[in-house]
């Protein structure tokens, strides 16, 4: 998954569903955490984890650590990940494009 990380924001939250500058999807995440010693990036994972109802050892960046545009791994059945992430985006990102 593709994430554009805003930290330092008013409001932990998600902004919806952009398109960065090669076009590719990302999803917009706005965390309160500073981007020092990782703490933004621990805000994030902690954030979406919460969100979507999974643990926080299921959520990894696996790229873009020092970026604000991060690929994030989520560990699970896909499946199951598919279903949760359909519903939570239909009820959490409906009309935010």
């Amino acid at each position: 998954m593709r994430l554009r990380v805003s930290p330092r924001a008013a409001r932990n939250g998600c902004q919806g569903l952009h398109h960065d500058a090669d076009g590719n999807t990302v999803l917009k995440v706005l965390v309160t955490s500073a981007p020092e010693a990782g703490r933004a990036n621990k805000a994030v994972i902690a954030m979406l984890a919460k969100e979507w109802d999974l643990p926080k050892s299921a959520l990894e960046i696996v790229a873009g650590n020092t970026s604000r545009n991060k690929t994030m791994v989520v560990g699970g059945d896909p499946t199951a990940l598919m279903a949760r992430l359909t519903h939570w985006s239909e009820q959490h990102l409906s009309g935010r494009r």
